[in-house]
């Protein structure tokens, strides 16, 4: 089946207290945006999408170093979460298969993790990363019903009771490409 990567690295950092992109800030000997490369480019994926935004000339030519079979598209002005994979759209139109939301500033997630939503994407029409967080803080919460996701609450949107719930949303997302840019 054929796989498309999308590599969401507009994030501004403002908590780095830099002027350096966050994720081109060096963890164990390279970029944060690298590793996601890496993981992205494990996957074998017919397209690698990095959506780019602060220091976005910068993060475009760290990613080309990387791997010249990358393709950089700018979130200007940068609206979300959602408006940077939008930004996607274009570059995968008529792409088929199923699409990966990765964030280049999330270093640790595995290709096995990666390969286990792909497996679960032929039963769902949507798969979600999330991680139980024995402090989830201000995360947004998965709402589920045994296996099935209901909703993404944001933090600032849930409840009381919801807050209480400790299985946080990772914003990792694996769904079919051109179900995931209609959501979008």
């Amino acid at each position: 089946m054929q796989v498309s990567v999308i590599v969401l690295a507009a994030g501004q950092g403002t908590r780095m207290n830099s002027d350096l992109p966050k994720v081109l800030h060096h963890v164990a000997g390279a970029p944060l945006l690298h590793h996601a490369l890496a993981t992205a480019h494990s996957l074998e994926p017919s397209r690698i999408v990095v959506v780019t935004g602060h220091g976005g000339e910068a993060v475009a030519t760290s990613a080309l170093g990387y791997s010249e079979a990358v393709d950089t598209v700018l979130q200007d002005p940068q609206l979300g979460t959602a408006h940077a994979v939008a930004q996607a759209a274009p570059l995968l139109a008529g792409a088929e298969g199923d699409a990966i939301v990765l964030y280049a500033d999330t270093p640790l997630i595995r290709e096995d993790t990666l390969r286990a939503m792909l497996e679960a994407r032929a039963r769902h029409a949507v798969v979600v990363l999330g991680f139980h967080a024995k402090d989830p803080g201000r995360y947004g919460r998965l709402i589920t019903e045994g296996d099935d996701l209901h909703a993404i609450r944001e933090f600032k949107d849930a409840s009381a009771e919801e807050r209480k719930i400790t299985l946080c949303n990772s914003g990792v997302v694996c769904a079919d490409v051109q179900v995931l840019l209609s959501l979008v």
